[in-house]
């Protein structure tokens, strides 16, 4: 039964993050897929794969335990905060910050997450605003 209930709460979740897509306005400006086309390929992917958890549920579903439940709600919450913090910190210090706590929680040592974090910033920077263009936020350093 946990599953079905899982499985809807997926529905329902891909039901209003399309709708929410949607609301998304056009500038006259935008290429030819639109704002709107990855939100809708997410909520299209999330839908399936919820309908499919609750059309076609687990007969013995095992669920993680009360530590590793808090687990993920930790890491939900830091991608909230990163979500949230992105305007001020900007994007490079923001994700390396997001990234060397999920490095560190996959299992990484402290030291080692915290270059792992650095460089995957650096690199996603790299990539999406200094080859392709993308304006990324901007925090106290300017980057």
């Amino acid at each position: 039964m946990s599953d079905r209930i899982f499985g809807i709460f997926g529905v329902l979740l891909a039901i209003g993050f399309a709708l929410s897509a949607l609301s998304i306005e056009e500038s006259f400006l935008s290429d030819a897929v639109g704002p709107k086309a990855f939100p809708l390929i997410i909520a299209a992917v999330l839908g399936l794969a919820s309908a499919a958890i609750a059309l076609k549920p687990d007969a013995d579903p095992v669920w993680p335990g009360l530590r590793r439940l808090a687990e993920l709600a930790a890491a939900a919450v830091v991608l909230i905060l990163y979500a949230t913090l992105l305007p001020k910190l900007g994007f490079v210090i923001a994700t390396a910050l997001a990234s060397a706590y999920l490095a560190w929680r996959l299992g990484s040592r402290p030291v080692e997450s915290a270059i792992v974090g650095i460089g995957i910033a650096l690199g996603i920077y790299a990539i999406f605003h200094l080859a392709l263009g993308l304006s990324l936020a901007r925090g106290p350093l300017g980057i």
